[in-house]
């Protein structure tokens, strides 16, 4: 199981990201893909996680509105969109495949992590 995480980079207060995580290794369609982030002297969070079908997402309450998780399954990608952007976004952000194929906020369920990339968001 590979997954390759990129898009990160420095954005302004209010601006927009867009992280891709593009997966292979395993039957990318019969999983749920989670991001989470970690920034510095914290633990790691739940950010936000898409289902199988990518029907069902969920969004920790601090992103809920701003962060859209979508996936492409002709690509085997999952992305992140991240709009109105704010310092405390500011993360090394990592995407994980589930062991189920619906989406949960525990870390514990995703065996599986990518290297992350960073997000810096200047005030």
């Amino acid at each position: 199981v590979q997954l390759q995480a990129s898009g990160g980079g420095l954005a302004q207060t209010g601006g927009s990201l867009r992280l891709s995580c593009v997966a292979s290794g395993f039957t990318f369609s019969s999983y749920a893909i989670g991001w989470f982030r970690q920034a510095p002297g914290k633990e790691r969070e739940f950010v936000a996680a898409v289902g199988w079908n990518g029907s069902g997402t969920i969004y920790a309450d601090s992103v809920k509105g701003r962060f859209t998780i979508s996936r492409d399954y002709g690509g085997n990608a999952v992305y992140l969109q991240m709009n109105s952007l704010k310092p405390e976004d500011s993360a090394v952000y990592y995407c994980a495949v589930n062991r189920r194929s619906f989406p949960t906020r525990e870390a514990s369920a995703y065996p599986y992590w990518g290297q992350g990339t960073l997000v810096t968001v200047s005030s």
